[in-house]
């Protein structure tokens, strides 16, 4: 199992002037700088969802996504608290599929304005991504008070993240091989 996983991270916010665009682009750094890693970057404001036109079966629609779920080891989903849930536009994109996320590793980070750091659109979000198969790490990143923990170039203010994101991709990478494993060796 010497190959490098996969893990894409998905931005899912699609409003004007977003500080969790800040958070996702330094979680990626943070993937891209290990050497057992490798990700792609996806952004909900990207997708052009559909409407009732497509039917049922809308992921061949969005090749892109599709396949890097198909190929990933797990994904890294970056959502900002809003009223206390997450944005409907993350959850129309993670609806675009479903068979694709079975048994991969998912681990969340949460953003807010305030103090909790999206610790409610986590709290929100697992029936979700429990539903679509996903197994969720138990190790989230949070980043309360987003304003404040970024300069404008989107470089982090507080050291102390290094550390923690270490740890929030070292339970994934656990949690990805061992459902790599799994699936290779299980059916």
């Amino acid at each position: 199992m010497s190959e490098k996983l996969f893990l894409p991270v998905l931005l899912g916010t699609n409003r004007r002037d977003r500080k969790s665009e800040h958070v996702a682009k330094w979680v990626l750094t943070k993937i891209e700088e290990r050497e057992d890693l490798e990700s792609v970057y996806f952004d909900v404001r990207d997708f052009e969802l559909p409407g009732d036109h497509y039917g049922t079966e809308v992921g061949h629609h969005f090749p892109e996504w599709r396949e890097a779920v198909i190929r990933a080891d797990g994904i890294v989903i970056v959502a900002p608290e809003y009223n206390h849930g997450y944005p409907g536009v993350l959850k129309s994109v993670l609806d675009l599929l479903l068979k694709e996320y079975i048994h991969k590793a998912v681990a969340l980070v949460g953003v807010s304005a305030g103090p909790f750091g999206g610790t409610r659109v986590i709290e929100s979000l697992l029936p979700v991504v429990r539903e679509l198969g996903l197994a969720v790490t138990f190790t989230d990143l949070h980043f309360p008070r987003v304003g404040k923990l970024f300069d404008e170039q989107g470089n982090i203010l507080d050291d102390a993240y290094h550390k923690r994101a270490e740890r929030f991709l070292n339970e994934l990478v656990w949690m990805a091989k061992s459902l790599r494993w799994g699936r290779e060796n299980l059916g």
